[in-house]
């Protein structure tokens, strides 16, 4: 298969990945998840997050034992899939042209397995640089990169709903770009 990527801004694009998920619910071993798996799309990645069931516990088990059980269950699944998972993932970044991390959630406690860490560059004006400098000497970073990782996740959690809105008209005008004028 010969893959072409699209130039954009001087970076070359991987090629769609619309259907990744449906080709990632049927790569996926029947009995792995509990349910469909969630499959989460950039540029760069692609991660596959799997619910598995709940380990069954006694009526008299604690908070604590229910968080030790779920940890467990994870860290089995870990263990357990590890040749699989990296013949499907090797499948999956062959297809799509992107790195393939896994996680696992089972009731309240989620872990995300290897997965790509980016470095991105940015230039700072000296406001900025000082909001980052602020984190790092209160402690809540230990640089200014991790400060702004923090910036970022804070932001995207406090406007998902206005993130999630731009993902969709965003999708929508690559849909129409695809189809073309004469659509």
């Amino acid at each position: 298969m010969r893959v072409r990527f699209a130039q954009q801004g001087g970076r070359a694009e991987p090629p769609a990945a619309d259907d990744a998920a449906a080709w990632i619910a049927g790569a996926v071993p029947d009995g792995w998840f509990a349910e469909r798996p969630e499959v989460v799309i950039d540029r760069d990645e692609i991660i596959i997050w799997g619910r598995l069931p709940r380990p069954e516990l006694g009526d008299d088990a604690t908070e604590a034992d229910a968080a030790a059980a779920q940890a467990g269950r994870i860290a089995q699944f870990r263990e357990d899939t590890r040749d699989a998972r990296i013949r499907v993932a090797r499948q999956v970044e062959h297809r799509y042209q992107r790195k393939v991390a896994w996680g696992a959630r089972c009731g309240d406690a989620s872990e995300l397995f290897t997965h790509l860490s980016a470095p991105v560059m940015t230039r700072l004006r000296q406001p900025e640089r000082q909001v980052l400098d602020t984190l790092v000497d209160a402690g809540v970073a230990r640089s200014r990169s991790e400060a702004l990782a923090w910036c970022v996740k804070l932001v995207g959690r406090h406007t998902e709903d206005w993130l999630t809105d731009l993902r969709t008209a965003m999708t929508q005008v690559d849909e129409l770009r695809r189809r073309g004028p004469d659509a």
